[in-house]
């Protein structure tokens, strides 16, 4: 499995933190979870600080415009926080963090783990990790597939809205594929509402005959599916516990690299 390639790093790397930065990160990303001004009774409980530190605080990033005083003298993110996320999104992209994190990771992953952005009902490939183990399928840079037939494509249009995904898909039959026969878009739309409720797709065969694949969907700070992480292997070595492995893989490097880009994973549809 791909966390067999993860190795901890040792405490001893750890940088010394500055507490009085890491009081104010914390104030920070509280008002960002709540999404709400909030008082300074409420920070100094939430937090479990003084409240004349919190105030101290407050003051202090009011002045540099990372906090907003409210009329009612309670706190929120100020604007200078929105020219950070703008520098930070401008700078970041899926296939950078998907090259670093497994730059990070040190060894080859078991299984292929590929990476594919949207190009209308194409999926277009912009990373490829190859295993250890041999698939038979070399997935390169530039690669397209359809992507209703692809699992890191259906991962991606599954968080669509309908008006984007007939966009995409104007006619009510899609296209035929390799060996498979041409499927109804009503089959494709309860598909997708099947991997937003798992949260995760599955390519059976649909690409490659012998390769099956697991897909999950890459949020950015916007809270759009930009990009689709797969991890595919032979279809030979699946079982039921292979397939909750792989899947719980997927579904895990996807909120890696959502978090690198500054996103929030989308729990999967009740």
């Amino acid at each position: 499995m791909l966390q067999e390639t993860h190795r901890p790093r040792s405490s001893a790397t750890k940088p010394a933190l500055v507490p009085a930065v890491t009081r104010a990160a914390a104030l920070l990303d509280l008002l960002a979870q709540q999404r709400e001004a909030m008082s300074l009774a409420r920070l100094s409980a939430s937090l479990g600080l003084p409240k004349s530190s919190v105030h101290g605080l407050c003051n202090t990033l009011s002045a540099l415009g990372y906090l907003r005083r409210e009329d009612d003298g309670c706190f929120f993110i100020g604007p200078r926080v929105m020219g950070l996320a703008h520098a930070f999104v401008a700078h970041t992209s899926p296939a950078q963090e998907f090259t670093a994190l497994w730059a990070e990771a040190g060894a080859a992953p078991p299984e292929t783990v590929i990476l594919s952005v949207l190009d209308g009902a194409d999926v277009v490939y912009v990373a490829a990790r190859n295993g250890v183990r041999p698939l038979g399928l070399a997935f390169t840079v530039g690669m397209r597939l359809p992507a209703h037939r692809a699992a890191t494509g259906k991962a991606m249009l599954a968080w669509l809205d309908e008006a984007r995904l007939f966009s995409h898909f104007p006619q009510s039959r899609l296209p035929a594929f390799m060996n498979r026969a041409p499927i109804q878009r009503s089959d494709l739309v309860d598909e997708l509402a099947e991997i937003r409720r798992r949260g995760y797709s599955i390519d059976d065969e649909s690409v490659r005959e012998g390769v099956y694949c697991f897909g999950a969907p890459v949020f950015d700070a916007s809270g759009q599916a930009v990009a689709g992480v797969g991890v595919c292997l032979q279809k030979a070595m699946l079982d039921p516990q292979v397939a909750a492995q792989q899947s719980e893989t997927v579904m895990r490097v996807a909120r890696e690299l959502t978090q690198r880009l500054g996103g929030s994973t989308l729990a999967p549809a009740a």
